[in-house]
């Protein structure tokens, strides 16, 4: 019994995690998760350093769903991106910014 409710939360805590992600409503637009973070300058650092492909993928994302917003529309469902399917593509450079960031924070110090 006790090795079940490891996995039983693991399911709850996924089922969640789905639930929010399609309340949140930015994947109705096709937007992903790291579509949506707030550009301050280590973000905008991060989409510079993007591949071209990933950058226009992203501006694509971008403006579909700003048209779709304008026209008070959503994607049909069958295009809405799903969880499983979103990936956290800028998450990699984001954290790779902070971390130089932080390391010219630390030498300016000395």
């Amino acid at each position: 019994m006790a090795s079940r409710a490891p996995a039983a939360t693991s399911r709850l805590l996924v089922g969640f995690r789905k639930w929010y992600y399609n309340a949140c409503g930015f994947n109705k637009l096709g937007l992903m998760r790291d579509d949506t973070i707030n550009e301050d300058s280590d973000v905008k650092e991060a989409i510079r350093r993007l591949p071209e492909q990933v950058y226009n993928d992203r501006m694509f994302r971008l403006k579909r769903a700003l048209d779709l917003s304008m026209k008070q529309q959503i994607l049909p469902k069958d295009q809405w991106t799903k969880y499983e399917e979103d990936v956290f593509y800028l998450e990699p450079y984001l954290e790779e910014v902070i971390h130089e960031r932080k390391e010219k924070e630390e030498w300016a110090k000395k």
